[in-house]
């Protein structure tokens, strides 16, 4: 099959042609409008909407143009369904919805996070099921048991910040730009990550859930007994030390998980699985353990992503998409009711 993947779950505009009996993306285009929300320290969802509604059609276009397939020869459609932002996942399932009936195409949505995990199964090297799935980003941190496709159970979520958000807020409370994670990441290589002994939030703790909120505010009580401006130096040390504390709250926690699942293959997808300091620190700490990151480009939201997972949908006729159908709050364990 050849599916087209549409991604608009946030502020990121993705779309992407997938040959499934190739297992390859024929043409994949991303718009990040990350510029344009840095004006305002963060994402703001009118933008985001208003400007996917413009890039949407010319970027299909685009897609189909470099793999050189015309719309003809596309079997299906697919499409974020949930979770995100109620005004971007509209706007790209009223856009696939729109595609669909005017090609005559069947047409899917789907689970933003499943489209994540199963990002992997696009690597040469690929995980088999069942395994253990590490999924971060800015607005989700999960620890999930991966039995099958579409067979999911959630060991562990946050309960307040995402890793991802953690990053943003660190870096806006230190004057830098949005997002915050590759500023932090940037000049965290510059700094000591043991100058400033920063919590390990929930270790303690026999579930397998996170919390970031309280690491956010450490850093914050420290920047506040400094002297303004701050200097480079100290950005530097306290952005080291804050990637050191949230990489090790990572792997303790993924540790533990799989300690209790008795797995041995671990996924990392999401925007914060970019991090190197992160990656490194995951592949030191868990020696032994099979570990899958995808490629680099596909760590953000993406429109590969959504069209792999997509294919999988179809496997299930009753997926076929009859309407326009958005769940910005879908919890991944619901995925199938």
């Amino acid at each position: 099959m050849i599916i087209l993947g549409i991604e608009t779950s946030c502020d990121e505009t993705g779309v992407a042609l997938y040959d499934s009996k190739k297992n390859k993306i024929l043409s994949e285009n991303i718009f990040s409008q990350a510029a344009k929300h840095a004006l305002y320290g963060g994402v703001v969802p009118e933008l985001a909407s208003r400007d996917q509604v413009l890039k949407l059609l010319p970027m299909v276009k685009l897609t189909l143009s470099e793999s050189g397939k015309s719309s003809d020869q596309i079997d299906a459609i697919a499409y974020t369904k949930g979770p995100g932002l109620s005004g971007s996942l509209l706007v790209g399932a009223s856009f696939a919805n729109s595609l669909s009936l005017g090609w005559s195409k069947p047409c899917v949505g789907v689970h933003h996070m499943e489209a994540h995990l199963l990002v992997n199964l696009l690597e040469e090297r690929s995980p088999q099921f069942p395994f253990l799935t590490l999924l971060v980003s800015g607005g989700h941190t999960l620890l999930i048991k991966a039995l099958e496709i579409g067979e999911y159970q959630v060991l562990g979520q946050t309960r307040d910040d995402a890793v991802g958000e953690a990053f943003d807020k660190v870096a806006k409370i230190l004057g830098m730009n949005y997002p915050g994670g590759p500023e932090i990441e940037k000049i965290a290589k510059k700094g000591n990550p043991n100058s400033y002994n920063l919590p390990r939030p929930m270790l303690n703790k026999k579930n397998l859930d996170f919390s970031f909120s309280g690491l956010k505010t450490a850093v914050l009580y420290v920047v506040k007994k400094k002297k303004l401006p701050l200097s480079k130096d100290f950005k530097a040390d306290i952005a080291a030390s804050f990637q050191a504390a949230v990489a090790e709250t990572l792997v303790e926690r993924c540790k533990s998980a799989l300690l209790q699942t008795g797995d041995t293959q671990l996924v990392i997808g999401g925007g914060v699985a970019s991090n190197q300091y992160v990656r490194k620190r995951l592949q030191k700490g868990l020696q032994g353990i099979d570990i899958f990151f995808p490629n680099l480009s596909r760590c953000t939201d993406n429109g590969a992503m959504v069209a792999v997972a997509g294919y999988h949908r179809f496997n299930n006729e009753s997926s076929f998409s009859k309407s326009i159908e958005i769940k910005p709050r879908w919890d991944l364990s619901e995925l199938n009711k």
